[in-house]
């Protein structure tokens, strides 16, 4: 896995009353294998980060690097493909395909992959037992609860082995026992080497990572790897 690295990237809304931003000179560096924290109130841009990280918006300026890679650079159909390929994404909203049964929408990141029918079914099989949802595998996300489509999102977001693996709020839909079983099974998959960014209002599963970051209205305020960051602060590539 390469390091991430964000210079400058700023993200800002049009708005009736002129330009509103949301993200303002960030200037970060993910090393390869960190489990990453991003917390803050409301409204403080967390969401915003983790969307730019993932290749959802375009619409930021600055720059990004995926090791020696340009994301800046790249047109929108090649950062989808490196999304595919490279990353994969827990929502709190769980964005799982309503037409496809559980089953199939965990084998979807596998299939952007040249593997073979017989092993990714064997795949999705083992997935399915991890989680303890052999018994849904062929009902549709309308059939599920908000707790079981969650767990449904974090398999298929873990079930190719990504190189990033992106969460947001990611047990905000599950009782305690399951959060804390979804939290042990990231901390598995990062000492297997996954790099792991989550947004997290809870210090319980801040707790499970290895740095923590603070956005307040935009802004990177506090870095526990950087003790004295100063607002806007740009780190040397």
């Amino acid at each position: 896995m390469e390091s991430i690295e964000l210079r400058n990237v700023d993200r800002a809304y049009k708005t009736a009353a002129g330009q509103s931003w949301v993200l303002r000179k960030i200037n970060l560096v993910i090393k390869p294998g960190e489990f990453l924290t991003i917390m803050g109130p409301s409204g403080a841009g967390k969401s915003s980060l983790l969307n730019v990280l993932a290749l959802l918006d375009d619409e930021w300026v600055g720059e990004y690097w995926f090791g020696e890679q340009p994301v800046h650079e790249l047109k929108r159909k090649q950062r989808a493909e490196l999304a595919k390929r490279r990353m994969g994404m827990v929502f709190q909203s769980y964005h799982l395909l309503d037409d496809l049964t559980v089953a199939e929408n965990i084998d979807l990141p596998l299939s952007y992959k040249d593997i073979p029918r017989d092993r990714r079914q064997s795949m999705v099989a083992d997935v399915l037992d991890r989680f303890q949802i052999v018994a849904k595998k062929d009902l549709y996300p309308s059939q599920l609860s908000g707790g079981q489509q969650q767990l449904v999102g974090v398999a298929r977001a873990v079930i190719h082995k990504p190189a990033l693996l992106l969460a947001d709020e990611p047990t905000g839909n599950l009782h305690s026992t399951q959060a804390k079983e979804i939290m042990e099974l990231f901390r598995e998959l990062n000492n297997e080497g996954t790099t792991i960014v989550q947004v997290t209002h809870s210090e319980a599963n801040a707790a499970f990572g290895s740095r923590t970051i603070q956005l307040r209205d935009g802004w990177l305020v506090s870095d526990t790897a950087n003790p004295n960051l100063e607002r806007g602060e740009v780190i040397s590539r």
